[in-house]
């Protein structure tokens, strides 16, 4: 049975909408990756080059990069809100649609107590939501 075809508890889909709160952003640290492709248009939406992009704010991993945090392990780009939003990496724009989050019932309805995005705005469907797990497996 292929990925996309068996049942899954969202097959009516789930409604999420970001609400810019900022709780994946910061607290534990974790790994914010970034892929090659990533890095040329958050420099250029911040403004700078590449290099300073990955010397200030980047550092190696898994053969590309991933985002610093501050010593509390918010991510580096987080102050009041995301400096990167409109070009943050798939990482961070497929949450909360990633397979931790989404392999059970009991794992969605965990997450809701956290995200207060959850079961907020549009309705992703099924094929949105494997989209959006398949693209953050490589994480």
């Amino acid at each position: 049975m292929d990925f996309f075809d068996r049942a899954y508890f969202f097959d009516q889909g789930l409604r999420f909408e970001c609400q810019r709160c900022g709780r994946c952003c910061t607290g534990e640290s974790g790994t914010i990756y970034v892929g090659p492709e990533e890095i040329a248009p958050m420099a250029a939406y911040l403004g700078m080059p590449s290099e300073r992009l990955i010397e200030n704010h980047l550092y190696p991993f898994k053969g590309s990069y991933s985002i610093r945090e501050d010593p509390n392990g918010s991510c580096h780009f987080y102050d009041q809100g995301c400096a990167i939003y409109p070009v943050r990496p798939v990482q961070c724009s497929s949450y909360p649609f990633w397979f931790s989050n989404i392999r059970s019932e009991k794992s969605w309805c965990a997450l809701h107590r956290e995200c207060p995005g959850i079961d907020q705005g549009r309705l992703y469907t099924k094929a949105e939501i494997l989209e959006r797990v398949h693209r953050a497996m490589k994480f």
